[in-house]
């Protein structure tokens, strides 16, 4: 599926959907029916790969299936990119585990509500495509879960309108504070 783009300017925001596997079945709706930001840019790529499943944590991910998203950062120098991903119940307590980074070289997720979980985008994409003062975000949703769509289309609404990642920050110690404070802790200590 082709990249759409709504309004223009600065900030310019990138969200992508069905990055693996068949995430794109729980995912790539709520893209398609996200609406145009106030100011800035939004662009869209609702479908990366209908293909087989490849971690976004294997760095060979991003030269391969995920090239596209490059070619897109590359393109565009987004200020704000998320990432949206779903989860099998089963790999909960994997993905927001206080021992993932040992595991998997990541800090575990945070959960938001609604089994929705926050985290940074992978290391291999935003150390080497993104300025330390860029937004990169990773929503995952619960697969199947409507409540978890829901809450996780109602965040992208609220990144859609942020400016940086500094309004996002704050609008996060106002409503998920704990969330908010951890997160940042365990950027600083993964990215320093």
């Amino acid at each position: 599926m082709l990249l759409k783009i709504y309004g223009k300017g600065r900030p310019f925001r990138l969200f992508v959907a069905g990055i693996h596997g068949a995430e794109w079945k729980d995912t790539s709706d709520i893209l398609l029916n996200i609406e145009r930001p106030l100011s800035g840019t939004l662009a869209i790529l609702p479908v990366v790969s209908r293909g087989k499943y490849i971690s976004t944590l294997d760095g060979d991910y991003y030269k391969d299936m995920g090239k596209l998203i490059i070619d897109v950062v590359k393109a565009y120098r987004p200020d704000i990119y998320v990432e949206l991903h779903s989860y099998s119940s089963e790999n909960f307590h994997k993905l927001v585990s206080s021992t993932r980074i040992h595991e998997k070289g990541v800090p575990g997720f945070s959960v938001l509500e609604n089994n929705v979980l926050m985290g940074s985008v992978s290391p291999h994409i935003r150390r080497d495509h993104f300025p330390v003062e860029a937004l990169c975000l990773t929503f995952e949703i619960e697969r199947s879960d409507q409540s978890s769509k829901e809450f996780a289309a109602k965040m992208l609404r609220v990144v859609k309108e942020c400016r940086s990642r500094d309004g996002f920050i704050e609008y996060m110690m106002e409503r998920y504070p704990n969330v908010a404070k951890k997160v940042i802790e365990d950027y600083k200590k993964f990215y320093g």
